[in-house]
């Protein structure tokens, strides 16, 4: 038996040839993570299973000068997971971001992804994060648009430009057969025209880019929203469709009579309450995670015990454990957090691919053990 561990180092380049922006796949590869989450078939970290990752927590002050300040989107996390069915796998996307990378010519967030083996632990591949977890991205609000958005939905909102939201107009548009028309609103209204213009030429669907966002929400059927920074769109219930389903991928601010009058669906609600759980634990209390959680205000609510209604979890309306939609004016919020899982099942299948594909360099980690040498 050969003792040699090696793993399947790939590049982004490598990741790409592997498949990496196959949506339509990745699609369907999310839609079975899903079910498995409502079967139960998967762990997050902590002893309750529940924890989004292991973050680190910067504050506006700190006594050193070299330790990183808090600030829009700065940030550390590892997101470890175990996903079962045919995965069968763990996985760990590590990364860190900050906003002012955009200035320096880098993404916000730059993301490493490892695979392991659950057994021995050894380490499986190890590949470049950035597009694993942006077209995961992409394609978690197609896959709740198909199981929660209201039929012949023809009209597209999506509340920011940015690559995240163009990957959710993509997977949408590519799994909402009905959509005839994605409205676009972005502070930014010359970058909304040239993201609008290359994505309908890709999309082959009408676009129309909006200064003003109740411009955007009051046409939506499906709502995307994906914005970052410190600054949160604001949606009035006066300008929400019947029907609507809106889709936060990053975080927004609703009248609270909105949050209370309207269903409320998660990809993992126990993940979101354990947000709660570290944001009360913080020396900022729970305005530490209102910045940057999509169900911060939620949260809030439910701290304040201003929210006592259920929320459901997508797994369990796809496997049939929860009904979906009720009726055809049914407003749906949906709050994505951004699972670990996703990362673990995408970040699989583009390795699967790789391996039958025979793209990546196999790097060895020893060929023997120093620690298990006979002497």
């Amino acid at each position: 038996m050969s003792r040699m561990v090696e793993l399947l180092y790939l590049t982004e380049e490598e990741i790409i040839e592997a498949g990496v922006l196959d949506m339509n796949e990745c699609i369907k590869t999310i839609e079975k993570m899903f079910k498995l989450m409502g079967k139960g078939d998967y762990l997050l970290a902590g002893p309750n299973r529940n924890d989004h990752g292991l973050m680190l927590w910067f504050n506006k002050e700190e006594p050193f000068e070299n330790i990183p300040k808090a600030g829009p989107d700065r940030r550390f996390m590892s997101l470890i997971s175990y996903l079962g069915g045919d995965f069968d796998v763990i996985g760990n996307k590590w990364y860190g971001s900050n906003i002012e990378n955009l200035n320096k010519g880098l993404p916000r967030s730059i993301h490493t992804f490892t695979l392991n083996d659950k057994d021995t632990g050894a380490p499986l591949s190890i590949m470049a994060g950035n597009l694993i977890s942006s077209t995961r991205t992409g394609a978690v609000p197609a896959v709740f648009s198909k199981y929660l958005a209201r039929s012949e939905a023809k009209v597209l909102g999506a509340v920011g430009g940015g690559a995240i939201n163009q990957s959710c107009i993509t997977a949408i548009v590519n799994t909402i057969d009905s959509i005839e028309k994605v409205v676009l609103y972005d502070l930014n209204v010359e970058k909304g025209e040239k993201i609008a213009n290359r994505l309908s030429q890709q999309l082959h669907v009408e676009f129309e880019v909006v200064g003003d966002i109740n411009d955007c929400t009051g046409q939506a059927d499906i709502l995307t929203v994906a914005t970052s920074g410190k600054t949160k769109p604001f949606i009035k219930e006066e300008f929400i469709k019947k029907g609507a389903l809106i889709l936060l991928t990053g975080a927004a601010e609703f009248e609270e009579s909105t949050l209370k009058k309207y269903r409320i669906v998660s990809d993992l609600w126990s993940m979101h309450e354990k947000w709660l759980e570290d944001g009360l634990s913080h020396p900022d209390g729970i305005a530490s995670i209102l910045d940057w959680t999509m169900s911060g205000q939620l949260l809030n609510l439910i701290h304040n015990n201003q929210y006592d209604n259920e929320i459901d979890d997508i797994g369990d309306i796809i496997i049939g454990n929860k009904q979906g939609r009720t009726s055809e004016d049914e407003i749906i919020i949906c709050m994505m957090g951004g699972l670990p899982t996703e990362d673990v099942a995408w970040g699989y299948q583009v390795y699967q691919n790789a391996l039958q594909r025979n793209i990546g360099t196999k790097l060895p980690l020893w060929n023997e053990s120093y620690l298990t040498r006979e002497s």
